[in-house]
């Protein structure tokens, strides 16, 4: 019998699908190894140069406004929420007093200036006066000289007298006469060197009284004289106090956290509300200290605002980051050097300019949450960036 001649046996059913899975665990094997190998270059070439965090908000410099007098509030322009210009006028103080401070300093102005003219006459006056009085004592100084010259005469004719009456050659009466014009002689010689020393006494007193009035004039004039400066000064005091009862916005923006009412007293100080310059709104977002050794000034940087979801990218630069980390600067600091201490992840925040273009497109309001993502490859453009920050500050 031919072996060939009997019936051969069928493939079973079972070994079939075992054939069938060999191809497909190799494709499947594949595709793992592909994906494996496209995940490792994405996060070696592309992934690894991102640093990117979810801890990160809006914010700007918000502007305060706030009285520099105390005054009463006249009227209030503005609301919450409504967006102002520049210049705009938001809240008016009562200038009463203001008013009436500024009249008494132009009037202080105007008496302070006459009286510097007065000074600057009397000064002429004096220069007068002294010439008069060293006149006068020249003249009192000529009646000593004769009072003095007819007093040596007397005293000459009383003593010849006084010998010749020792002979009998001259009376008694003669003597008596000659005795009298002496002593008249003698008293109009004290009453000359009397006035003369009054007519001394008078020049001096005119020269020192010069002397001080010119020490309120040296050197100035009218307009430059210390009296007239500080009656001026306060007269530009008033005015720019009277100007400051019109508070006017510092910056475009959107009013908020209004607290002033019509009516109110408000002091210097006092925070009547704030302008939110939403167009100029920058990122702060706080990344984990282990994330910054790349970072630079001058790196882009792509975010996502929550309001938006991620139909709307924002794209920005790193425009500096902080002097320490968030803890360092917290209001209770952590006490680190305690026995029971646990590490903690600090995080540093880096403050991020926005293209004021996509601002405008798309609006932010302060606090919003965003989403960060920096591109830390192009270091050499950051260097750029911040060769050139550092040029534009530095002194002409």
């Amino acid at each position: 019998m031919n072996h060939n001649d009997l019936p051969q046996a069928e493939p079973s059913a079972v070994d079939a699908p075992s054939a069938n899975r060999k191809p497909m665990f190799a494709a499947l094997a594949g595709v793992v190894v592909v994906v494996a190998a496209g995940t490792f270059a994405y996060e070696h070439f592309i992934g690894s140069r991102y640093v990117g965090t979810d801890n990160a908000y809006t914010s700007a410099e918000v502007a305060d406004i706030t009285p520099a007098i105390t005054a009463l509030v006249k009227a209030v322009n503005v609301t919450d929420t409504q967006t102002v210009r520049k210049g705009d006028v938001l809240v008016v103080l009562d200038d009463t007093n203001m008013r009436l401070a500024l009249a008494q300093a132009e009037a202080e102005v105007s008496r302070a200036e006459r009286r510097v003219q007065a000074y600057l006459a009397t000064n002429e006056g004096f220069s007068a006066q002294i010439a008069a009085r060293g006149a006068e004592f020249e003249q009192a100084q000529a009646q000593l000289a004769s009072a003095q010259s007819d007093l040596e005469r007397a005293q000459l004719d009383l003593s010849r007298r006084q010998a010749l009456a020792k002979s009998g050659s001259v009376s008694g009466e003669e003597l008596s006469n000659a005795q009298a014009a002496f002593t008249a002689a003698k008293a109009r010689r004290a009453a000359a060197a009397a006035v003369a020393q009054q007519a001394q006494a008078n020049r001096l007193a005119t020269v020192g009284a010069q002397r001080a009035n010119a020490v309120l004039i040296n050197g100035t004039t009218v307009d430059t004289n210390p009296e007239v400066l500080l009656a001026r000064a306060k007269r530009d005091q008033a005015r720019v106090d009277l100007q400051r009862t019109v508070l006017r916005a510092a910056v475009d923006g959107v009013v908020a956290k209004r607290s002033v009412q019509v009516g109110q007293q408000v002091s210097a100080g006092t925070e009547l509300m704030a302008v939110v310059p939403s167009q100029q709104m920058h990122v702060d977002a706080n990344f984990k200290e282990g994330q910054l050794a790349r970072v630079r000034i001058g790196q882009p940087v792509e975010l996502k605002a929550d309001l938006y979801g991620g139909s709307v990218v924002y794209h920005g630069v790193v425009q500096g980051l902080a002097g320490g980390t968030g803890s360092a600067f917290a209001a209770i600091p952590a006490q680190n050097a305690t026995g029971n201490w646990i590490k903690v992840v600090q995080r540093v925040p880096v403050r991020i300019a926005l293209d004021p273009k996509e601002l405008a497109a798309n609006p932010l309001q302060l606090g919003l949450s965003m989403n960060a993502s920096i591109d830390t490859r192009d270091e050499e453009f950051a260097q750029k960036h911040a060769q050139a920050t550092r040029t534009a500050r530095e002194p002409s």
